[in-house]
């Protein structure tokens, strides 16, 4: 007789999936393109967000799906890895810089593997040569930031400072080391002169601009009493800026410390002699010395000659196009935005430079309706994160020669960079700009050049 006869068969309990908030600890291998650490948990995949190889950690789960979990890293427990210790105080809550605990040597590689890995993902092809990345200081380097600001009516208090990662809510600064140090100073300042303000409840953010004129600019939701102005006003003057109001969104900003025109915010290619104007809510680049170390790159390697007919698309205020002017080519700059397009053709102007034509298009249409029947040596483009699909075709289909990308997004550049290898061109050379370091930011530019 079986005595086991009636008894249900015993299987492996089946098991549970992670829940949001539960608490797991792991070790971890390996890191991911965006710096997050990797290990398994009960047969799951787990990214852990600040963890690094080599430590066992305990993380706090935030997403749950069957195979994968992503978790925010609590404590380390033990293990041996790299990490040190971050140089900005709020770093661990502050959802600016998330790998400020990571060295930067570290921080590099992975931007280039995950670089590597998109190229070779979305469009199956190397580089002919990889180019060593572009560098500047870690820190000190930012010349913009957004300030975030809240009233709180329960405590009838302002809070001021930057989103938390992963979360609505806000955390105070008292510093932000990643700021030149005059923004520094006066991000220190701004919180106590906000909270004095007659109607705190009327703001809505804050920007901070640095270069040649700094700005501070502050956006509001109704009109802010005369009181409030001056105080602004005189938090801007001393430190060296000039105030800046928006209200409505869209609106045009006003300077209340200067006429505008000389109150204009400025930043300098010193390499090239050129000196760039821009209205407060414009795009620039936030970091001054990669900026330069840029576009002296890109001139080295589209090495433009006097008289070659260059493109510039997605030009902003003229950052690539009066360099290439410089050097002698005759420009053709094309950009979305009037009012940016006007602020470039100005800046040629002011800085004397001739053999250049702006102009305004949707560059997210096929670029072959607003360029037939001209012929291009070479291109340069620096899109929005979203990429230049129909903007590469177009060129490919001009035959243009020889194309300089500047990307701010490695999967849209290995995208575009699939589509131009499809019309014959050769990945020649590409290489990482370090514009935002201790960010999993990847900045890259790569030349493309039309197999003959």
């Amino acid at each position: 007789m079986n005595r086991f006869r009636g008894r249900a068969r015993r299987t492996p309990q089946a098991q549970a999936p992670a829940a949001i908030g539960q608490r797991l600890e792991l070790g971890l291998e390996r890191l991911t393109h965006d710096g997050r650490g990797i290990g398994q948990w009960q047969g799951r995949t787990v990214f852990v967000e600040g963890g690094l190889p080599g430590e066992t950690v305990r993380a706090r789960v935030v997403q749950a799906r069957s195979k994968l979990i992503e978790a925010r890293l609590e404590r380390v427990l033990g293990g041996d890895s790299e990490r040190q210790v971050p140089v900005c105080v709020h770093a661990d809550l502050c959802g600016g810089c998330n790998l400020q605990h990571m060295p930067h040597a570290t921080q590099l590689r992975i931007k280039q593997q995950a670089l590597a890995q998109q190229l070779q993902h979305f469009a199956g092809i190397q580089p002919e040569h990889w180019a060593a990345p572009l560098l500047g200081p870690e820190y000190g380097y930012r010349q913009r930031t957004r300030i975030a600001v809240r009233w709180q009516p329960e405590q009838q208090r302002l809070q001021v400072g930057y989103r938390q990662r992963g979360s609505s809510e806000l955390v105070e600064v008292n510093q932000c080391p990643i700021l030149v140090p005059a923004l520094e100073a006066l991000l220190k300042a701004l919180p106590a002169v906000l909270g004095r303000l007659q109607a705190p409840q009327a703001l809505g953010h804050v920007e901070l601009i640095g270069g040649e004129r700094p700005a501070l600019l502050v956006r509001h939701v109704r009109a802010l009493p005369a009181a409030d102005v001056e105080a602004l006003g005189v938090l801007a003057r001393a430190h060296q800026a000039h105030c800046w109001l928006q209200g409505e969104e869209g609106q045009a900003a006003r300077c209340v410390t200067a006429d505008a025109e000389q109150a204009m915010p400025a930043y300098r290619l010193a390499d090239q002699q050129l000196c760039f104007e821009f209205a407060p809510g414009d795009f620039t680049q936030v970091n001054a010395e990669i900026n330069q170390r840029m576009v002296n790159q890109a001139l080295d390697w589209l090495a433009p000659q006097p008289g070659e007919r260059i493109l510039d698309l997605f030009c902003g205020v003229g950052n690539f196009a009066l360099a290439l002017a410089r050097q002698g080519a005759q420009v053709s700059a094309i950009e979305g935005s009037e009012a940016m397009v006007a602020r470039a053709a100005a800046n040629a102007g002011k800085n004397a430079l001739q053999g250049l034509h702006f102009s305004q298009a949707d560059l997210s249409k096929p670029v072959t309706e607003i360029l037939s029947g001209q012929v291009w040596d070479a291109a340069l483009l620096d899109p929005p994160r979203d990429g230049a699909q129909q903007v590469v075709r177009g060129l490919a289909a001009l035959g243009v020669g020889r194309v300089l990308y500047v990307s701010c997004n490695p999967a849209t550049l290995a995208r575009d960079a699939g589509l131009l290898a499809e019309a014959g061109y050769r990945l020649e050379r590409i290489g990482i700009m370090d514009m935002f370091p201790h960010t999993a930011h990847v900045e890259a530019m790569a030349l493309f050049r039309h197999h003959k």
